[in-house]
């Protein structure tokens, strides 16, 4: 199978939008509240804010395709936590669940943490839900570690992971 990695533009929001709902579906029915989810979850909401963030030209996003199909989604930007002013932070890594553990999010990983460093960042944080085990491992394995802080967040808990470059 045959992967690419291009930036997100106009018209992408449907793409985005699908695999942000479709992975949050798929890894956080154990996490969330079922009225959480299905709000999280909604189709045309996520589109709507995916079309502002590529209208407003707000942060860095990539698109991975799989034989020319979008699989995997991540953004990126300066970190949003006023303690952390000189992080970039990843704001999200989704891609749908049929392809996962196949290496794909390593390759999104990889282009993010080129793209940060290229960008002037000497660190870089993110935040994942305390109970999301399988991604957790993911960012250990990627250099990811935690500290201990966490925040309440969609009536559970996340945790902060940060890595230096």
């Amino acid at each position: 199978m045959k992967h690419s990695i291009r930036k997100v533009r106009q018209g992408d929001e449907k793409a985005l939008a699908y695999i942000q709902t479709e992975s949050w579906k798929a890894a956080f029915g154990d996490i969330l509240s079922p009225d959480v989810l299905k709000k999280a979850t909604d189709l045309t909401r996520a589109t709507a804010m995916y079309q502002w963030l590529l209208e407003e030209k707000q942060g860095n996003g990539y698109i991975l395709e799989v034989d020319g199909t979008p699989h995997c989604i991540a953004y990126w930007d300066k970190a949003r936590d006023n303690d952390m002013p000189d992080y970039a932070e990843l704001i999200c890594i989704h891609s749908l669940q049929n392809k996962w553990r196949k290496g794909y999010g390593t390759k999104m990983m990889e282009k993010v943490l080129e793209d940060v460093k290229a960008a002037g960042y000497h660190k870089i944080m993110l935040w994942v839900f305390t109970e999301n085990t399988r991604a957790r491992k993911f960012y250990e394995s990627c250099g990811f570690v935690t500290y201990g802080k966490v925040k309440p967040c969609f009536g559970t808990e996340e945790i902060c992971y940060e890595r230096t470059l």
